[in-house]
């Protein structure tokens, strides 16, 4: 019966990343903590956030692409509006794609080089005021 339980937990949890942890980002506004999920392996980034239906405030998924790099992502398959926000290796935010659209093939580049992706629920970066030039604390990025 034991087995059979955890079977059951390790299965409901298979679509998601491997790891949940802690990311902060430092806006003029204050500090804003995120829980986020680590996508580290190749499907882990090429599943990303596809199939969910919700996302809660405070909550995302953290890409490492490491080493940094030109990155495309797109919201095949992605059933929920989405904040991309592309952050460089010294942990400072690119650019942010506001408010992609579910489904689409469009292609969404990180306009130059950047060593992870942080995707959290659309409105997101407008309602904290998440800015390029921000600074994101995580173990991912070398901070300065």
């Amino acid at each position: 019966m034991v087995a059979v339980l955890m079977l059951s937990v390790v299965t409901g949890f298979g679509a998601q990343a491997a790891s949940i942890q802690p990311l902060e980002i430092v806006t003029k506004n204050g500090v804003h903590v995120f829980s986020v999920e680590m996508a580290t392996t190749d499907k882990e980034r090429e599943t990303g956030l596809m199939y969910r239906k919700e996302l809660p405030d405070g909550k995302g998924m953290l890409f490492d692409f490491s080493p940094e790099q030109q990155i495309s992502m797109w919201m095949k398959n992605t059933y929920i509006p989405l904040d991309m926000i592309f952050i460089r290796a010294d942990g400072r935010i690119l650019r942010i794609a506001e408010n992609t659209e579910p489904h689409s093939l469009a292609i969404i580049s990180s306009g130059g080089l950047a060593k992870g992706v942080l995707e959290v629920i659309a409105g997101t970066a407008q309602k904290y005021g998440i800015a390029p030039g921000d600074r994101v604390a995580h173990p991912l990025f070398k901070t300065r």
